[in-house]
C-alpha cells in the first residue's frame, strides 16, 4: 500500500531527484534530506540501490520513496511527476541528475550514431526539460516564500569543450543553453540554474589511479568531491535570486583547456 500524502502544513520542502540511486544523485538526494528536505528518490534500473537510498533518507529522519520510471519514455516520465507531486505535495525543487554518459566521437573507431545522439538527446536533453515543464505547472498555482527550482546537473566540459563523448556533450549543450531560456519561459513562478561539476568520480574503465591523477589536473589542484556539488545543489535550492546561470563546481577545472576528455590524459 501506497503511503498517503502528508499535508503541506505537517510537510518539509521535498525535492526529486532523478538517477539518485547511484552516483551524484545519491550524493545530492542525501544531502537534501541531511538538510531536512524529503526526498522523492528517481530510478530507472537500480532498484535495490534506490531502496538503500530510501533507507539512508529515513534514518536521517526525513521521508523518502522510489520511484521507477524510464525517462527515455514520455509517458513515464509524465506518470513520475504525478505520482511525486501526490506523494510529496510540497515539492518544491526538481534535480535533474540522471545522464546517458557513452563514449563516441566523430573521428573515432566508435563514431557517433543517429541512434547514440537519439538516445543522449532523449534521455539528457528532452525528459529534463519535460519535467521542468511538469514542475512548472505545478508551481505557477501555488504561493511560495522561497522560489522553488529547478536543477540542471551539467559539466564543466561544456565551456572547455573537447571532442571525446560527442553524443553527450551535444545533449548537454542544448540542456545548457535551456537554463537562460526556460529562466526567462518560468519566471517568476520559478527559477531554472544549472550545476557544472567538475571530475567527481571515476567514470567508464578509468582506473583508481588514473582519477585520482586526473582530479588533480585543475587549479586549485583538486576537483569536485561529491559532496560539494551536493553542497553547491542544496544551496542554489535555496538562492532565492538565483536563476538562468549556472554554478561550476570543478575547482577551476573549465579554466584549463584540453584537446581530449581529462580521463583520456591519465590512463
Amino acid at each position: 500500500m501506497k503511503p498517503s500524502p502528508i499535508s503541506t502544513t505537517q510537510q518539509n520542502k521535498a525535492v526529486l531527484v532523478t538517477g539518485a540511486a547511484k552516483r551524484l544523485g545519491r550524493e545530492i538526494a542525501l544531502e537534501f534530506a541531511r538538510q531536512g528536505w524529503d526526498v522523492a528518490v528517481h530510478y530507472g534500473q537500480s532498484e535495490v540501490d534506490a531502496r538503500a537510498t530510501v533507507e539512508e533518507i529515513h534514518k536521517l529522519g526525513c521521508r523518502a520513496q522510489a520511484f521507477k520510471a524510464n525517462l527515455a519514455n514520455e509517458a513515464e516520465i509524465k506518470s513520475l511527476f504525478v505520482a511525486v507531486s501526490t506523494q510529496f505535495e510540497n515539492l518544491h525543487c526538481l534535480v535533474n541528475s540522471a545522464s546517458i554518459f557513452q563514449y563516441d566521437r566523430a573521428h573515432s573507431e566508435t563514431p557517433l550514431s543517429s541512434a547514440s545522439l537519439q538516445e543522449h538527446m532523449q534521455v539528457n536533453l528532452a525528459a529534463p526539460i519535460l519535467l521542468s515543464q511538469l514542475m512548472f505547472e505545478y508551481q505557477k498555482k501555488r504561493v511560495n516564500e522561497v522560489l522553488p527550482s529547478v536543477i540542471q546537473v551539467l559539466d564543466q566540459k561544456l565551456i572547455n569543450l573537447n571532442p571525446d563523448y560527442l553524443s553527450y556533450t551535444l545533449s548537454k549543450s542544448a540542456l545548457l543553453t535551456s537554463v537562460e531560456i526556460l529562466a526567462m519561459d518560468f519566471a517568476p513562478c520559478l527559477r531554472v540554474v544549472g550545476l557544472a561539476p567538475g571530475i567527481s568520480l571515476p567514470s567508464g574503465d578509468q582506473t583508481d589511479d588514473g582519477f585520482a591523477k586526473a582530479h588533480q589536473m585543475t587549479p586549485l589542484g583538486k576537483s569536485s568531491a561529491p559532496s560539494d556539488v551536493a553542497t553547491a545543489a542544496v544551496f542554489l535550492a535555496q538562492a532565492n535570486s538565483i536563476t538562468g546561470t549556472t554554478l561550476y563546481v570543478d575547482g577551476g577545472q573549465h579554466l584549463l583547456p584540453s584537446i581530449r576528455d581529462v580521463m583520456f590524459k591519465t590512463n
